[in-house]
């Protein structure tokens, strides 16, 4: 992925700021990413006191614990020995392990499943072991791959006889009333140096700039203290689809714009930002790394994308069999989504099977010598990051109602799967569903 190391200097990024011809994606394969490091200035033009926006981004963050602090005895928060157990974890990351231990002692609990994903399964031992000594459970770490929020897993936990799931690092996408054991999602924020984000922005952007602010639940605080500070020199904006918080965005989810000039990202990674890209193709997106500190702008080849996805939809058409796999991965498959897909394959004149799979792998699919087309309802950037691998059409649900014409082919790939207002009822939550539930998250008391 070739980057330019040079710094950009405020001329050279808005004369880019306009323009995304996809110049930077020209030689690039389906969907392969390309991004561009531009110039940081570490005391910009315009820019408030540090002291200042210290002060108010500090009191910003801390209102909102507060609020849930107070809930908790104080024979939790003053306790010293697990004030000094909580020490030992990273200062910067927030474990709510006082909220954990109340919320366990309330409910009586005797055994606790922890689920963490991979970037977090460094602490489970240390936080388990703070949890058997300040409460009466047994903790259960469930090691088990964890993608994203979809994968809430209370249906193992339950069976290693647990009473309470502690999911770690997203949000609340499972609705708690529809798993089958006391839950909490410990979203786990992180502080980062909100200060420079700030700055950063103001350095390469003009005033009065129509800028959309995205990131995903770790960085919500940093994100939303940000946005008080920034809104005074940009338009700005934190785009929201439901049922996601203000600012947030999934893989798989994420809104579509309408006035903005630029897309700011606050997060590591683009697997995220690759969604809100895809689905808002005519806005330039820029990424700022809260780790390395660097400001990149991000580009993403989307004609590749959409030719691909547009041949394995017309390979399809000519299927006469179909596997749909409903994914079992924690809560990846929906059965209402199962049930709608099966009814339109059938009523196609197609005949369907039903396979039920935790891993989608190209040899795996492989064995089923007798299926021409494959439909997945488990995680739709599967299909459109990683389609080309497997010998034969995998689809996303939405992209089987093109291929058997209950859908149109739209010019603007959607990125709506968990969206409550998503196109249609090949999603989970689509307004027609029956599926509907309470949260209950980390910021909830």
């Amino acid at each position: 992925m070739p980057k330019d190391e040079e710094g950009r200097d405020t001329e050279s990024l808005q004369e880019e700021q306009g323009n995304q011809d996809g110049s930077n994606n020209q030689n690039n394969a389906a969907g392969k990413p390309c991004s561009r490091k531009l110039g940081l200035h570490s005391q910009p033009n315009n820019c408030r006191d540090n002291k200042e926006l210290h002060a108010k981004n500090t009191v910003s963050i801390r209102r909102n614990i507060k609020k849930v602090r107070t809930l908790i005895p104080e024979d939790i928060t003053t306790n010293e020995a697990l004030i000094q157990a909580v020490n030992t974890l990273p200062s910067n990351y927030n474990f709510e392990i006082f909220k954990s231990i109340w919320r366990l002692r309330k409910c009586n609990s005797k055994r606790v499943a922890l689920q963490f994903p991979e970037g977090l399964l460094m602490y489970a031992c240390t936080i388990a072991d703070i949890l058997e000594q300040f409460t009466p459970v047994e903790v259960v770490v469930m090691g088990d791959v964890v993608y994203g929020a979809c994968c809430v897993d209370d249906y193992s936990a339950r069976a290693m006889g647990c009473d309470f799931l502690i999911h770690y690092g997203h949000s609340c996408l499972v609705p708690i009333d529809t798993a089958r054991l006391n839950m909490l999602y410990v979203f786990v924020s992180i502080d980062i140096d909100v200060k420079h984000f700030i700055e950063t922005l103001q350095f390469n952007f003009k005033p009065n700039t129509k800028l959309a602010l995205v990131s995903t639940v770790q960085f919500a605080a940093a994100l939303q203290a940000a946005s008080e500070v920034l809104s005074e020199t940009f338009d700005l904006s934190l785009p929201q689809v439901k049922p996601l918080s203000p600012g947030e965005i999934l893989g798989c989810t994420s809104p579509r714009l309408s006035t903005c000039e630029a897309i700011v990202y606050l997060g590591d990674g683009r697997f995220h930002l690759e969604s809100i890209m895809i689905h808002n193709p005519e806005i330039t997106a820029y990424r700022y790394d809260p780790y390395c500190k660097i400001f990149s702008v991000e580009g993403y080849d989307i004609e590749a994308m959409k030719s691909c996805r547009e041949k394995a939809i017309s390979t399809a058409r000519g299927a006469s069999s179909f596997g749909l796999i409903m994914g079992t991965l924690g809560h990846q498959g929906s059965i209402l989504v199962l049930k709608e897909l099966k009814k339109q394959i059938e009523a196609a004149g197609k005949t369907c099977v039903v396979v039920l799979l935790s891993e989608i792998t190209p040899e795996k699919l492989k064995m089923f010598s007798d299926i021409k087309a494959w439909v997945q309802i488990a995680c739709p950037r599967l299909s459109i990051d990683w389609g080309y691998a497997f010998d034969k059409p995998i689809l996303t649900p939405y992209e089987l109602s093109v291929a058997l014409a209950r859908s149109p082919w739209r010019s603007v790939y959607p990125m709506d799967y968990y969206a409550n207002d998503s196109l249609g009822p090949w999603t989970p939550n689509h307004t027609n569903s029956e599926r509907r539930g309470i949260c209950f998250s980390s910021n909830q008391g």
